[in-house]
């Protein structure tokens, strides 16, 4: 057991130390098992199945992070010259090249290495997962694992619709595959499914879980005790690559521990917080920090983001595994979190205006990037709908998460200015009123 902490120096700040200090751990973790070529699953942020492989010790690899790790520490350029070198059109998802050339580069990333794929799983939450992981079957001969998801066919599913006719049929199909995954990895492996490993596992996703929902509703309060679009970052790294180990569980105990420190205190990401945003899409990687600050200058902080609802594993759900059915509540959970985090990506103009309330929010930025169509396709129609319906400001704005050839920072930062100039005379007239 460790001490308890209250001083303020020792708190705040250390979701984003450990957090940091993890992640590096992980990739080392990765790096030796590519040199003891031990059994590893690539996998996807939306749908990881991370339950089911960490029941059977495979590491877990997400090429989305490896490769915007490349973008984040800016040498993506590098690794997406060789992949459109190889033969990739320039046109299509950033992440992907970017992995192909970590795959010719035999694995080597800014963060080490990566190992060879055992297995490959893909969900049809996103249109190039399949197509991405036929790269890897074709690189190493990768068994490759598709989950299909059923979507929604007017609304996402809630907890309302659980036992449900509709549901329950649905549910029944996500488990039937997760039965055959179940046999796909004994036959890779060569061990037997241990179901109370599975609970154990769960156990820990549900605590990460619990405590991620609370982070995210303490940044409801004024001022905001963490960015979305940078801290956020990190704890959604965090929610994916330890989902279902005992650090996981423990660093997101200890964020609330910290995020409700500083709510007692009023202590803010900001020295000063005068617009409160929303961000809507993926961030841009090649000049993160300055996008950031682009903002920051301002005063914005971003109380929210879509990026941490679909990339975050089903988290933002709150959702809680049934350990006494862990298969049937495993696939209800998959059901429940993948759906809506299509859902979130396809129609945010469902849930934004509701977010605008709830985190007081004064302006909702929206930005389209070039290499994920997937994101992208319809922010132009969502942002007119918010519009109609809200009475708060927006921006959109166009660059990319991982190609820096097609962002500029001069055309972001005059339309981020323009964007606060209508933020302060808003408030300005508000004031006057």
């Amino acid at each position: 057991m460790t001490a308890p902490v209250t001083t303020q120096d020792e708190l705040v700040g250390r979701g984003n130390k450990e957090g940091g200090a993890l992640f590096r751990k992980w990739f080392r973790e990765l790096t030796t098992a590519a040199e003891r070529g031990e059994h590893a699953a690539y996998v996807f942020v939306m749908g990881s199945l991370a339950e089911i492989l960490k029941a059977f010790d495979f590491h877990l690899v997400f090429p989305e992070i490896n490769s915007l790790q490349t973008a984040v520490r800016k040498v993506a350029h590098e690794y997406l010259s060789e992949a459109e070198d190889y033969g990739y059109s320039p046109d299509i998802c950033g992440y992907v090249k970017a992995d192909v050339a970590v795959q010719l580069r035999g694995g080597e990333h800014p963060m080490g290495r990566i190992p060879k794929p055992s297995i490959a799983i893909a969900t049809n939450a996103c249109n190039t997962y399949i197509k991405w992981a036929e790269i890897w079957e074709r690189f190493y001969g990768t068994p490759v694992f598709t989950l299909d998801v059923p979507g929604s066919r007017s609304m996402a599913y809630t907890r309302d619709d659980i036992g449900t006719e509709e549901f329950e049929r649905d549910r029944r199909y996500v488990e039937h595959q997760l039965r055959e995954l179940i046999s796909l990895c004994e036959d890779i492996t060569g061990k037997k499914f241990d179901i109370d490993k599975l609970r154990e596992v769960l156990h820990n996703v549900n605590v990460m879980s619990r405590n991620w929902t609370r982070v995210m509703d303490l940044n409801k309060e004024r001022p905001a005790v963490f960015n979305a679009l940078t801290e956020g970052t990190i704890y959604l790294g965090v929610a994916n690559a330890l989902r279902g180990t005992p650090e996981g569980a423990e660093y997101f105990v200890r964020l609330v521990e910290e995020m409700e420190y500083k709510v007692a205190n009023h202590i803010g990401t900001l020295p000063e917080e005068k617009y409160r945003l929303i961000f809507v899409g993926v961030p841009c990687y090649p000049i993160f920090r300055r996008f950031y600050e682009l903002f920051a200058e301002w005063g914005g902080v971003f109380v929210q983001s879509t990026y941490l609802w679909f990339a975050s594993g089903g988290f933002h759900r709150g959702f809680q595994y049934d350990l006494e059915k862990p298969l049937e509540s495993l696939a209800t959970g998959i059901l429940l979190t993948v759906s809506n985090a299509m859902d979130s990506m396809f129609f945010p103009n469902r849930w934004l205006p509701t977010l605008v309330e709830e985190y007081h929010v004064d302006g909702i930025v929206f930005h389209p990037i070039k290499s994920c169509r997937t994101v992208s396709t319809g922010l132009a129609d969502t942002r007119r709908a918010i519009m109609n319906e809200t009475d708060v400001l927006s921006l959109y704005i166009e660059s990319d998460m991982m190609d820096k050839r097609v962002v500029s920072e001069a055309q972001l930062k005059n339309r981020i200015d323009a964007f606060f100039e209508g933020l302060a005379t808003r408030k300005l007239h508000a004031g006057a009123a």
